[in-house]
């Protein structure tokens, strides 16, 4: 397995903010400390705008590469945050080409991206990279992709991107209500959602999280993205949900168990268990 990540992206903080440098660094510390894995490592791909451009408007890059202030109370306009952001969107298409050379990647960046539409930047996210590596791999021959983005918050950015795009079909499974308030129903004839009230037991949880697999076996993808948070993990500080490192192993199992190319991209998670939520993912989707 490959992990894509950057030591750049550790450069940039706000006081008091969840989404902290140590989410990736801590991260890499325990990967690397680990000896049940093999790793190799690998750095972001150079990303051009005109890739950017598929996903979002001229104008809302140019807001992200020179804010006039914050983009609301959860976002900062952090310097240089254009290039922190393009450097996630590079991981995710580091990590879609090696998808497709049937190997498995995750790319461990920040900032994340699944809130971003096409137009505006908002819960801590600036630049759609799964939305943008979707549609990188339907312009570069791919016939079909699904998003899976099991992060508890719903992927409003994502849905908004690729709603009714031919060959695109996204599913979001989130704790509802809980930020941004969206997804309660499915949208277009291609973005399915699975809203779970706060509190919902483990089992019943990954009940839905299995229905929505299913239905995404069903629409016969020929390579999968996975919009990776692990915020709906039961002592995250920022959902109400109940999920234990063991339901992160299994959902890389099912992942696994598509038998489809696929490649995970980090999205939230902001417990001091990030780095063994995602490693249990990890072995879950290495078949350990």
């Amino acid at each position: 397995m490959k992990i894509i990540t950057d030591s750049r992206c550790t450069a940039y903080s706000s006081p008091g903010h969840p989404e902290k440098p140590s989410r990736v660094s801590r991260t890499v510390e325990q990967l690397k400390s680990q000896s049940e894995l093999k790793f190799t490592w690998a750095e972001p791909l150079p990303v051009g705008e005109k890739i950017i451009e598929r996903a979002h408007t001229k104008e809302h890059i140019a807001q992200v590469k020179a804010p006039a202030g914050g983009f609301d109370g959860d976002t900062p306009a952090h310097p240089d945050i254009f290039e922190h952001a393009r450097r996630s969107v590079g991981g995710a298409l580091q990590a879609l080409n090696l998808a497709r050379l049937g190997e498995t990647a995750f790319s461990l960046m920040r900032p994340p991206g699944h809130h971003a539409t096409r137009d505006h930047a908002m819960g801590f996210c600036y630049l759609s990279s799964i939305a943008i590596a979707a549609l990188e791999a339907l312009a570069t021959g791919t016939k079909k992709i699904a998003v899976f983005d099991f992060d508890v918050h719903h992927g409003n950015g994502t849905e908004a991107i690729l709603r009714d795009r031919p060959q695109t079909v996204f599913f979001s499974i989130h704790q509802h209500p809980c930020y941004p308030g969206t997804g309660t129903s499915n949208v277009g004839d291609n973005c399915f959602n699975y809203p779970v009230a706060p509190g919902t037991p483990r089992e019943q949880y990954r009940k839905v999280l299995a229905r929505a697999l299913e239905e995404l076996k069903k629409a016969n993808p020929t390579l999968v993205a996975v919009s990776a948070g692990f915020d709906a993990y039961a002592r995250d500080p920022i959902a109400q949900e109940t999920l234990e490192a063991e339901d992160f192993y299994w959902l890389g199992q099912s992942i696994r168990g598509l038998s489809v190319p696929a490649f995970s991209i980090l999205e939230g998670g902001y417990s001091r268990e990030l780095p063994e939520l995602i490693l249990a993912y990890l072995k879950g989707i290495e078949g350990l």
